[in-house]
């Protein structure tokens, strides 16, 4: 019997690769032989008995499994299993299973056996088990870690010489964090093999010096790296002044890192050799990969299939390489000829060529570079990885990240969310279009982007999860429903287009990346604007600016472009002290703002001093700014429109971009001081019963019920007679609502008509909606007024489920007056989003009305969240209207979007 495909590409705790997939028949050979290399003591430990060789029947039965009440794992590294794990359910209709593993000796301690638990659990849940059981031996102190270390609530009982164990192996918050943490270290541990090695194998380096391979052996040699540069040719005996070889394995020397700049067709080869010299990674500069079409695409599935299989990570193809500053390794293997000076800035470029301009600008500003990587067509190492690399790299303090397209949106949010908290992540990411509920957006390049092209780089058409779905109506919608709409699955496009969820825009979406901790920028040159700013100067501890300058026309500038910014600029300022001041009286207003408890940052405006200045005292006013830029606490940003900025000061050609890049450091600070918030313990959460709502297509009204989301009911009515006895069996007074989709909250268009307190108001107006909207209503009780919301969710490229927040009306609608955050939301999240709407204060009494229940509303948002958020499947909803009322909320109606299937990236077990 075939089961799905489970199959996954794994990351193991020494940051190489291994893949895990189904046994198969076909194994039991290597399962023999794989026995054969057990000592005796894991053998023991794992079948309580000496178990020299495997019999004829065990070895059938173990190779065999029907993927569901029966399955089993082999690990591979290289051309080997060297482990395995199963479960066996216990009983025909139970819902536990018996859980075991054994790894090789040799592979011991390299992180399988939790990854093997990660993944058994994983398909166990599919078939619908709840709880693994476990028989471990006491002295087998390493299978115990492995259970007790998982996160899971264990049981423990020791009898007859046996140590009994049991958990149910629903994820946990515990589990996650635990599950997250080995992700952290394994790739964050990969990706420093590959930006510390020993040595470097070049393949394409020809020996007349020409093209991009001997260009890399160049920069490599030149540069000063540290280990052992090692060409690859096939007849040469040198090549770039150095020894060649015909094979990495001949120079008998270790090599940690391929570079490959060969044609497409002689990749595999160079892949070969790699993986004979045991080289951890390869850096794939040739192109003709993905970006070149299907056959490329296949080629380049194969080299990554090829480099996991012998434990390889893969930047690129078609990248531009990587390089790393720190005296210790000094490694330049990429195609610009000369880095940036050494400093505490991380780079990844995901473009290949663009990469080169960047790392320039980055030189020109004197941007100290830590590291850099190009991925190309990331085939497999991502922004992802360098973000795990960078949270722990004691010489990085500031991270830039260009992005063409957000391959793990989840995983990004995630962990930009923990990283930012201790170092700043600028982003200038692509603009992305609107999201639909099922299908994600290709992202062009930035607009000053666009005029630099990299050749052969292309974005990837859709996110993993993407996909259009059957447009159908899951099931016949129910005589009884909630808000009146059964669970649609399908494309959103199939929806009436006032029912398309709109999503962020593009403010929004840049204060979703401000809310998960990155700064968004617009350009390459705001990118490095606000990473000089980073690098060189401090946090500010607030929004209050103080404006030193000697122009008058300069200040109001200044302080037009502050307030424009939503920076304030403190009482006194600016300060101008003339055209006629020396570089002393500048000084001397430079260090009273500096000084100053009122002022959080400054902006420094030097304008050219009247004719007949010296030249040489330009310097002494760029003196006078170091003196206070570099000693103070306070972050500055100047503009001198004459003579030259001290080395060491952010400096701008324009006032507006020197605020634009203070705002966004400040508003980053402003983020820091709000506190992280925690995923509150939700009551009448089921995320089972709500699984089995979506398996069954039930309606809205259900799924919503299982996260502790009450709406109120309402029946449809084909006739007067029908809507006047469904309001006898309500209660009057009852509503009637148009039951066409996008008109259910429509008071202004008449689509809604409240407190019919009788059969006659009932029938009247029954008349009047059936002529404009059609024979279908629906029947709805009155309850208390309130101030009218909208919560809605929609699946975001950049950041997956996203919840949305806002005041209900056409006049909110067509302002776009809506809130966002990434799902799931903490309580600091959720309450965040009730008060940032513009239209906010109507929620906090407007004009002597009474509050409302903003507690209410936070906790209807992060129910929401955690409902997206566990359901991949889910993907759209909107709650509108959301009455909310002094004491409580009432939601009206409910409206929800699901696919027959999704697997959303960051979530189930680890895998690359």
């Amino acid at each position: 019997m075939s089961g799905p495909d489970r199959s996954a590409d794994v990351l193991l705790s020494d940051g190489t690769t291994a893949q895990l997939r189904p046994i198969t028949p076909d194994d039991a050979d290597a399962i023999v032989a794989m026995h054969s290399r057990f000592s005796e003591r894991t053998r023991y430990l794992r079948y309580f008995s000496p178990y020299p060789r495997i019999p004829e029947r065990d070895l059938h039965r173990f190779v065999h499994v029907d993927h569901h009440d029966r399955e089993a794992f082999v690990v591979v590294s290289g051309d080997r299993i060297v482990a395995v794990g199963r479960y066996e359910r216990l009983g025909p209709a139970a819902v536990d299973a018996e859980v075991a593993f054994v790894v090789e000796d040799a592979h011991q301690g390299r992180g399988i056996g939790s990854v093997l638990l990660e993944h058994l659990a994983a398909a166990a849940r599919e078939a619908g088990l709840r709880r693994f059981v476990a028989e471990v031996l006491p002295v087998n102190a390493a299978m115990l870690r492995v259970f007790s270390d998982a996160g899971y609530q264990i049981q423990r009982e020791y009898a007859d010489g046996v140590v009994h164990l049991n958990f149910p192996i629903a994820p946990t918050e515990q589990s996650l964090e635990v599950q997250w943490g080995r992700e952290h270290s394994t790739e964050a541990r990969s990706i420093a093999r590959l930006l510390a090695p020993r040595g470097v194998a070049v393949y394409g380096a020809s020996a007349t010096g020409q093209g991009i391979g001997a260009a890399v052996l160049g920069h490599l040699r030149d540069g000063g790296f540290t280990g052992a540069v090692v060409p690859v040719h096939p007849s040469a005996a040198t090549v770039g002044g150095l020894p060649a070889h015909r094979s990495a394995a001949a120079a008998g020397r270790p090599v940690d890192i391929a570079v490959v700049a060969v044609p497409p067709d002689v990749v595999p080869a160079a892949v070969a050799d790699a993986a004979a010299a045991g080289v951890h990674g390869l850096v794939v500069l040739s192109a003709g990969f993905a970006e070149a079409g299907p056959a490329g695409a296949a080629a380049q599935r194969e080299l990554t299939r090829s480099a996991y299989g012998a434990g390889m990570r893969v930047v690129g193809p078609n990248c531009l390489g990587i390089a790393n500053t720190d005296e210790r390794t000094r490694l330049n293997a990429t195609l610009a000829p000369r880095l940036p000076v050494a400093g505490r800035t991380g780079f990844f470029s995901q473009s290949g060529a663009f990469g080169v301009a960047l790392l320039a600008e980055a030189d020109r500003r004197a941007l100290g570079l830590s590291t850099f990587v190009s991925a190309g067509n990331r085939a497999d190492v991502s922004g992802n990885d360098l973000l795990q690399y960078w949270q722990d790299d004691p010489g990085t303090d500031v991270i830039l990240l260009y992005l063409e397209t957000f391959g793990n949106p989840r995983k990004f949010a995630r962990l930009t969310r923990r990283i930012g908290r201790t170092k700043p992540i600028v982003a200038l990411a692509a603009p992305v279009r609107g999201p639909t509920a099922d299908v994600a957006a290709t992202e062009p390049a930035p607009a000053d982007v666009a005029a630099h092209p990299a050749p052969g780089v292309t974005a990837d058409p859709t996110l993993p999860d993407a996909g259009a779905a059957p447009s159908v109506v899951a099931g016949a919608a129910p005589s009884v429903v909630a808000g009146a709409a059964s669970v649609v699955a399908g494309a959103a496009a199939s929806a009436p287009a006032e029912l398309r969820p709109a999503g962020p825009d593009g403010a929004a979406v840049t204060e979703l990346f401000a809310r998960s901790g990155v700064i968004r920028v617009d350009t390459v040159a705001e990118l490095f604007d606000v990473g000089v700013l980073l690098a060189k100067q401090p946090l500010p501890a607030g929004r209050r600016v103080g404006i030193v300058t000697n122009s008058s026309a300069l200040a109001g500038l200044a302080a037009t472009a502050c307030r424009a910014l939503g920076l304030t600029v403190a009482d006194g300022y600016p300060t101008d002290v003339g055209p006629r001041a020396d570089a002393h009286g500048f000084a001397d207003a430079l260090a009273d703002a500096a000084v100053d408890v009122d002022v959080d940052a400054l902006v420094v405006v030097f304008a050219p001093p009247l004719p007949g200045q010296l030249p040489d005292e330009d310097t002494d006013f760029a003196s006078a700014l170091a003196s206070v830029a570099l000693a103070g606490d306070r972050p500055t940003v100047a503009t001198f429109l004459a003579g030259r900025p001290p080395p060491g000061v952010p400096a701008y050609p324009s006032v507006e971009e020197a605020v634009r890049a203070l705002a966004r450091v400040v508003s980053y600070a402003d983020w820091l001081r709000q506190p992280p918030g925690v995923l509150s313990e939700l009551d009448g959460v089921d995320r089972r019963r709500a699984a089995a709502v979506l398996d069954a297509g039930g309606p809205e009204h259900e799924l919503l019920a299982a996260y502790g989301i009450e709406v109120v009911r309402a029946e449809l009515a084909g006739s007067a007679d029908e809507a006047v006895d469904t309001a006898r069996r309500t209660g009057f007074p009852v509503a009637l609502k148009a039951a066409g989709g996008g008109l259910r909250h429509r008071l202004d268009l008449g689509a809604v008509r409240l407190d019919l307190a009788d059969a006659d108001g009932v029938r009247r107006a029954y008349a009047e909606m059936a002529g404009r909207f059609g024979p279908q209503v629906l029947v709805q009780a009155m309850v208390p007024p309130g101030v009218a919301c909208v919560v809605e969710t929609v699946e975001d490229p950049a950041f997956g489920p996203v919840v949305g927040f806002g005041l209900g009306g056409v006049a909110t609608e067509l302002l776009g007056d809506r809130a966002w955050r990434a799902a799931p939301l903490t309580d600091t999240d959720a309450l965040a989003l009730v008060d940032e709407p513009r239209a906010a204060p109507l929620l906090h009494g407007y004009r002597g009305t009474e509050p409302v229940d903003r507690g209410a509303l936070a906790d209807l948002l992060q129910r929401v969240g955690r409902l997206v958020d566990d359901h991949p499947r889910v993907r759209s909803l909107r709650l509108n209207p959301v009455l909310a009322r002094t004491s409580g909320l009432s939601v009206l109606d409910a409206q929800v979007r699901t696919a027959p299937s999704a697997v959303r990236p960051d979530t189930g077990p680890r895998r690359l």
